[in-house]
Formats: C-alpha cells, sequence, structure tokens
C-alpha cells in the first residue's frame, strides 16, 4: 500500500482532528470532501475540509461514481489519520491501480514519468467547468512539477508490478502494450462508472450493445485515448457543477464569493506568467 498514515501529523492537523470522532476511517490533508466548508484556523488562515462516509469513499475509490474525493486520493497527500479498514485501504490501492492504467489509455507507446504524473493528476480535472472559469490553468503542471519525487512514491511499485509497462527508473521512461489486444485488457479493468459512460458515448442509438463489446471496439480505434478522455469528462463535469453549488449552500454566499475572487486572481496571475 503506497498510502500510509504519517508518523507527525503536526499541531495544527492534530486540533482540526480533535473536533471530528475518533472512529474516523481516514484523514488526509489537503483535499476537498464532499461538503466543502471554508473558515478560519486558530492562525487566521482558511481551510478546506470535507465530510464523506466510508461506504460512499470507497464506492467512489472503486467506481469512480464523481471521482471527487477519489481524484484528489490520486496525487500525493499528507495522511494524517487511517483505521484498519481492509476494505478501504484496498479500495485506495485499486484507485490508483485505476488512475495508472486510465493515463496508460491516453499516452502513447513511449513517455516520460513526468508525462504519466501529469496525466494522472489532470483525470480529475478532465470537463471540470471550472478548469475554464476560476481556475489557474497550469493548475495540474504545479502540482505535478514540484512533487515528481512525491508521485514516483506513491506509483513506483504500482509501476514496477505491472506487466504491460517497461518501467526504466533510471532514466524516468515507460513503454506500454498499445495493440488492441492490450488497450482492451487495460479496458477491462476501468472503474465501473468510467466504463458505463465509454459505452453511453460509443454505443449507438437502439442497438443496446453490452459494455464488453462496446470497449472491443474502442481497443481497435485510433482514437482510443480521446474516447477514455471523453468517458472521463461526463464524470467530471456534473460532479464539479454539483460539488460548487454545495459550496455555496455550506460555506455562505460572502465567503463563497472570496474564494472565488481568490481563485480568479490566480488563474488570472498564472496567465500572465504564461503570456510574459
Amino acid at each position: 500500500m503506497a498510502l500510509q498514515a504519517l508518523q507527525s501529523s503536526g499541531v495544527a492537523f492534530r486540533k482540526i482532528l480533535s473536533h471530528f470522532p475518533e472512529e474516523l476511517s481516514l484523514a488526509f490533508a489537503y483535499g476537498s470532501g464532499v461538503y466543502r466548508q471554508v473558515g478560519p484556523s486558530s492562525d487566521q488562515k482558511l481551510i478546506k475540509y470535507g465530510v464523506i462516509s466510508t461506504n460512499i469513499l470507497i464506492e467512489d475509490l472503486l467506481n469512480w461514481n464523481n471521482l471527487y474525493v477519489a481524484g484528489r486520493l490520486q496525487k500525493p497527500v499528507k495522511i494524517i489519520a487511517m483505521n484498519e479498514n481492509v476494505a478501504l485501504r484496498s479500495a485506495l490501492d485499486k484507485n490508483l491501480k485505476s488512475a495508472v492504467t486510465t493515463a496508460f489509455l491516453m499516452l502513447p507507446e513511449s513517455f516520460s514519468e513526468e508525462d504519466l504524473f501529469i496525466e494522472i493528476a489532470g483525470l480529475s480535472y478532465s470537463g471540470d467547468f471550472r478548469m475554464v472559469v476560476g481556475e489557474d490553468k497550469t493548475k495540474v503542471l504545479n502540482i505535478v512539477k514540484p512533487n515528481i519525487a512525491h508521485f514516483r512514491e506513491l506509483y513506483g511499485n504500482i509501476l514496477q508490478e505491472n506487466p504491460q509497462v517497461v518501467y526504466k527508473i533510471q532514466q524516468g521512461r515507460l513503454e506500454i502494450d498499445k495493440s488492441p489486444e492490450g488497450q482492451f485488457t487495460q479496458l477491462m479493468t476501468l472503474p465501473k462508472t468510467l466504463q458505463q459512460q465509454i459505452n453511453h458515448i460509443m454505443d449507438p442509438p437502439g442497438k443496446n450493445r453490452d459494455v464488453e463489446e462496446t470497449l472491443l471496439q474502442v481497443a481497435h480505434d485510433p482514437d482510443c485515448g480521446e474516447v477514455v478522455r471523453l468517458g472521463l469528462s461526463a464524470i467530471v463535469r456534473p460532479s464539479s457543477m454539483k460539488q460548487s453549488t454545495k459550496g455555496i449552500f455550506t460555506a455562505g454566499v460572502k465567503k463563497s464569493v472570496v474564494y472565488s475572487s481568490l481563485k480568479l486572481h490566480k488563474m488570472w496571475k498564472g496567465w500572465l506568467r504564461k503570456t510574459s
């Protein structure tokens, strides 16, 4: 298991955890939960926190129902607390493996570690309307570039154990099987909701093919990666809109306006850096 609780959580994290029940299954930072709250901490900095039931979390990790918390946990996070829930630990591991497989389908035959990690970090932003208005367009790059070592620690064992990839660790390069047979194997292991979205996109009206038949067709399609990307967007787009709406009601209109203004400011600064 690549995700492990850190021994030193820090005073600030322990203070936050003291407000929650002791039987927490998992606590991590930095992360956006299902019901976002924005409020002042003891040093007057804004914090975001979220609460989600263990069962719903496991469902999202396994099936990518909305790829919200699951998407956050595909990136390096600070695990503050984790109990011995075997089902949760297994789902966390499966989520990471699914992220790798999905990224493989959208990458060429040969690519760098950085290419892979950028693709993985961008999975949960595919179709997110906030990436059009409100987010810095270089957000994914900003997540990956300073954290290559952390991404490598998170995914290194999965890549070394995957029989479909040649992982040249010293060169930081990878090669994968892009044959239709190889892609079909990868498509068949994708999370259920992503498979269903791909089937919905590719299945002609009235034909009602089963998912396996559709995935076999996609495996032979030169645009296989783009089809997978469309499937991701179909999951993320409605989820991102729903979460933004929840944020207004749970954090309040005033705090949401302030938070959105900060996001727009970051987006503007990112655009200026790019054009300078």
